[in-house]
């Protein structure tokens, strides 16, 4: 079994690494802040190591605790929110850690690198998101995150250690932010308001969280260096569709009231991931239809919320 290195160990994606990890066996050290709430989504498990460590002080972190490591994962990201996606300064910042993290894994002998890109490298693409999609970022996020994707990419090289990069669609699961899309549409059909929405004409590819934490982890185990993996389910829908989806599952009786709300600037109408390329290097397939996985999420909000 391995030990693993999770920075943004507490995030939605993070939390299930962690859960994903822990039981298929590996040792797991989750390197985050002490204060944040968040914390609170990690299991209590004796193979589970909580470090505190801000992301900025990666490259100040005190080893010995750790002792060697086999893969680290860098999923930790500042400015996440619509309004510092474009902070130019914070996003630079992003990068450093990012780099950081490289540094961190090369002090910790580890042997693979892998990094949570983002589809929002692409900018807005009309075909299915491949490795040699071209990438024209529209915002200052979308730039670090493809900055970040091949500066990593070049640390990693110069100190031994494979890297693989993972741009990631739309993932949804319990520890979900409540802003999301999904999370928002469960939150009203569960407390039986009709969603409002868009016309729902989207064509998107949702991936449940654990299966996303599985394709990460097998990126680290059999990916390929310096390969480019879009992520997501490889089958993907009309957001109508989805929505439909969740309204049915809650068993409320709403219906969404699709088209009532205008699509935001720059929509983007074609969200799809091409996991070919993620398949053959890793074998990676999902496991769980967006109908089982909503059914989970829905569970876990009424967990949450009483």
């Amino acid at each position: 079994m391995s030990r693993i290195v999770i920075t943004g160990a507490t995030g939605m994606i993070g939390s299930s690494l962690v859960r994903v990890s822990l039981a298929k066996g590996h040792d797991v050290v989750a390197l985050c802040r002490a204060s944040s709430p968040r914390v609170s989504n990690l299991p209590r498990d004796g193979r589970l190591a909580i470090i505190d460590c801000d992301v900025s002080a990666l490259d100040s972190l005190d080893i010995k605790p750790i002792g060697k490591a086999d893969y680290l994962f860098h999923l930790a990201w500042t400015g996440t929110a619509a309004k510092t996606r474009n902070d130019a300064f914070a996003q630079e910042r992003n990068i450093r850690y990012s780099l950081d993290a490289v540094g961190l894994a090369g002090r910790l002998g580890c042997t693979s690198f892998v990094g949570a890109g983002s589809q929002a490298e692409y900018g807005r693409a009309h075909c299915d998101l491949t490795p040699s999609t071209p990438t024209n970022p529209e915002n200052g996020y979308g730039a670090a995150k493809l900055a970040a994707g091949q500066l990593t990419r070049i640390a990693c090289a110069q100190l031994g250690i494979r890297h693989e990069w993972a741009r990631i669609l739309s993932v949804y699961g319990p520890r979900d932010v409540a802003h999301s899309l999904v999370m928002s549409v469960i939150g009203d059909a569960c407390a039986g308001r009709p969603p409002a929405c868009t016309a729902g004409e989207q064509l998107w590819d949702y991936l449940y969280c654990d299966d996303c934490a599985e394709a990460l982890l097998a990126m680290a185990e059999r990916g390929v260096d310096g390969a480019v993996y879009p992520t997501g389910s490889g089958s993907p829908r009309r957001l109508a569709d989805y929505i439909r989806s969740i309204c049915a599952c809650c068993a409320t009786g709403v219906h969404p009231r699709l088209g009532v709300l205008p699509y935001p600037p720059g929509q983007v109408m074609q969200l799809c991931a091409d996991i070919t390329t993620l398949t053959r290097d890793t074998g990676f397939q999902p496991h769980v239809t967006f109908e089982e996985g909503v059914a989970r999420t829905i569970a876990w909000h009424r967990r949450q919320h009483g």
